[in-house]
């Protein structure tokens, strides 16, 4: 299909859909394989959380309104609902995949309407698999045409902002529909689309975040079912006059609508998440570790600490006192102090009294950071920063880190992705990574997504 004659949304949503035509390489379902072990583990975990349950809450009058799954749970819903409730349960814990150069986190709500949508209709796991492929695929495209980094200094927030075009593009798929309808129904997510960052500027109402994930699924399955009604929305959604680029981003770059990475697809440009908190602080952790000689340094011992990194870090991160989980999770004085006392890999460290924890509290006042000009230049395709350590007799110690564990180019290998998710479901109900893990090898020979998800839904 021509861009020319068709135009840039028409054109991204004809090539999508094609992903469906034609088997998957291995590569590709190997890394698709570990992203639906990453997000099955952290929407498990989240769920079992104070606002996952709370969730659940909302969603018991609507039970039987479908046959998809809520996971921890026997529920059945909608497909959009369950989409909803799962994809803000991954999404909450502050562990779910990220996308950086979109400064997003597609699997919470692709992964989420993908199995949504798979389960209620009886699909196989060959066609989730094309579908989740060409939602990273559209999140990324998306992200990187409106220039992610812009997005979020204009004060909104890109997983809520563009993800939800991604589970519109996986849901499409798993639906049938034509790459029209797929455009059209990208005009019905233009208008639900959004997603504030001032929950990143005050110490309570800060939840909404933990929904960004959820909306995006909501919205993309929502405008799918829509736009297959004949529901229609504009057909140039992302590249129009009023378009999702046009309002949205600033320095962008409309071509890469239709142009792939040369890197190679989206969804190995992913980054897995093995600590709870903003990404933007895992190079930061890894510096840390890095200093202190992985943790061993009794925190007393240090003055001060320095961190140099992109300019969001100083403009929205440096919240001192958070009063909320999520909050102090988006804080990168108090993620410091957390990791100080409890690990960097702990949820504890955020959570009930620990928010008051004294001994966190005194390292996050230390804590000072400042723009660097390298690492804004780097970022968003880099999450770098340098960390200074200055300790109680006067000695420095510094580490620079541009790419932190679990990034493509410093990977998270299959064990490690096991251990966290056993690390997430603790083997509640006899579930086990290394027997999901076995379970998915097996993806594409999965005449029911329902043979997968069992285990989580006792």
């Amino acid at each position: 299909m021509s861009v020319a004659e068709n135009g840039r949304s028409l054109a991204l949503a004809e090539e999508l859909l094609a992903v469906g035509d034609a088997p998957l390489g291995e590569r590709d379902l190997k890394q698709i394989r570990n992203l639906i072990l990453d997000h099955l583990g952290c929407c498990y975990a989240g769920s079992l959380l104070a606002w996952g349950r709370r969730m659940h809450e909302w969603a018991a009058p609507h039970a039987g309104s479908g046959n998809a799954p809520l996971l921890a749970s026997q529920t059945r819903l909608a497909p959009g609902l369950a989409a909803f409730v799962n994809a803000t349960a991954a999404h909450g814990l502050e562990l779910d995949d990220t996308h950086d150069e979109s400064v997003s986190h597609p699997g919470a709500a692709v992964i989420a309407s993908s199995l949504a949508l798979a389960a209620h209709h009886g699909l196989s796991g060959e066609r989730l698999a094309a579908a989740i492929y060409a939602g990273y695929e559209a999140v990324g495209r998306v992200g990187a045409a409106t220039n992610a980094a812009e997005t979020i200094e204009l004060g909104f927030h890109p997983t809520s902002l563009f993800v939800g075009f991604g589970a519109a593009a996986a849901a499409a798929l798993l639906l049938n529909l034509s790459p029209r309808e797929l455009a059209r129904g990208w005009g019905l997510v233009l208008s639900m689309a959004g997603g504030s960052m001032q929950f990143s500027q005050e110490p309570e109402g800060t939840t909404v975040k933990r929904l960004h994930g959820g909306y995006a699924a909501l919205h993309g399955v929502m405008a799918a079912e829509h736009a297959g009604l004949g529901i229609a929305g504009p057909e140039q959604a992302l590249e129009g006059r009023y378009g999702l680029i046009s309002n949205f981003g600033a320095d962008s770059d409309p071509e890469r609508l239709n142009h792939a990475h040369p890197d190679g697809p989206e969804i190995h440009r992913i980054s897995y998440k093995p600590y709870p908190c903003c990404r933007l602080f895992h190079s930061t952790l890894d510096a840390l570790a890095e200093v202190t000689d992985e943790f061993s340094m009794n925190p007393e011992e240090i003055e001060s600490i320095v961190v140099g990194g992109p300019d969001i870090m100083v403009t929205q991160h440096m919240l001192r006192r958070p009063t909320s989980e999520m909050a102090a999770q988006y804080s990168l004085p108090f993620t410091l102090g957390a990791a100080l006392y409890y690990g960097p890999s702990s949820v504890a460290g955020f959570m009930g009294e620990a928010l008051e924890d004294r001994r966190t509290l005194a390292i996050a006042d230390r804590v000072d950071a400042v723009a660097d000009p390298d690492m804004q230049a780097a970022f968003p395709a880099h999450f770098g920063s340098w960390l200074e350590l200055k300790d109680r007799n006067g000695d420095t110690r510094r580490s620079d880190i541009l790419d932190s564990l679990g990034t493509p180019a410093n990977p998270m290998g299959r064990a490690e992705l096991v251990a966290k998710f056993d690390s997430l479901t603790a083997g509640d109900n006899g579930i086990d990574g290394a027997d999901i893990a076995a379970r998915l090898e097996d993806l594409q020979q999965l005449r029911l997504i329902d043979s997968l998800l069992a285990p989580f839904c006792n």
